[in-house]
């Protein structure tokens, strides 16, 4: 079944110590709060270090960077989406046509990107090519290519996967600014001329 492919990509993370969960869990305590008070890019490690009451290498041995410590908050909030994804009702749900799953993922995705798009754009240009690399755009991609695979085994579900979530970048979001409503719009728009356009010229 491609949705047991989807969660190998989403899998939990292994067991960790307890002391080593209640640091992380205060770091990323820490970090929330001090994120919503200031702004992810007015914060420093340093800052969340001894909001955390941990010693900064504690911070940066567990996260590496502001990047890796934006990916670690948003884990949670994804993993909602996830399982709404894997086993949840319809539309989003196994339980419904590719096509309509395919449309339901966009808008719910551009609704998540619209309320976390600081911590996503952290995550998402570290470095150049950072976006591509981290899991959760791996599963999303991998989720979009199975269900565009399915409603059009004619085309390129791979390649236009990319095409489908280049609108739903947080790079993109935060330089064009755009209401939510007309990024949403848009994206679905886009992805319903993929499901529905000729492949070739007249």
């Amino acid at each position: 079944m491609p949705d047991d492919e989807l969660l190998k990509i989403g899998a939990t993370p292994p067991r960790e110590r307890a002391d080593a969960a209640r640091n992380r869990e205060k770091i990323l305590q820490a970090a929330a709060k001090l994120f919503e008070k200031h702004g992810v890019t007015r914060v420093s490690m340093d800052q969340v270090a001894v909001e955390a009451r941990v010693g900064k290498g504690t911070v940066f041995r567990r996260f590496g960077d502001k990047s890796g410590l934006a990916v670690a908050l948003l884990d949670d909030r994804e993993r909602e989406l996830q399982q709404a994804i894997l086993s949840g009702p319809p539309p989003l749900g196994p339980d419904a046509p590719a096509d309509v799953r395919l449309i339901a993922f966009v808008e719910a995705y551009a609704a998540f990107l619209d309320a976390n798009v600081d911590l996503i754009h952290v995550s998402e240009t570290a470095s150049p090519g950072a976006r591509y690399r981290i899991g959760s755009y791996q599963l999303w991609h991998r989720h979009v290519t199975i269900l565009l695979a399915k409603a059009r085994p004619d085309l390129d579900a791979d390649y236009l996967a990319h095409a489908i979530l280049a609108p739903l970048s947080a790079d993109l979001h935060k330089a064009l600014d755009y209401p939510s409503e007309r990024a949403a719009s848009g994206a679905v728009a886009l992805t319903k001329l993929v499901l529905t356009g000729a492949t070739s010229g007249p």
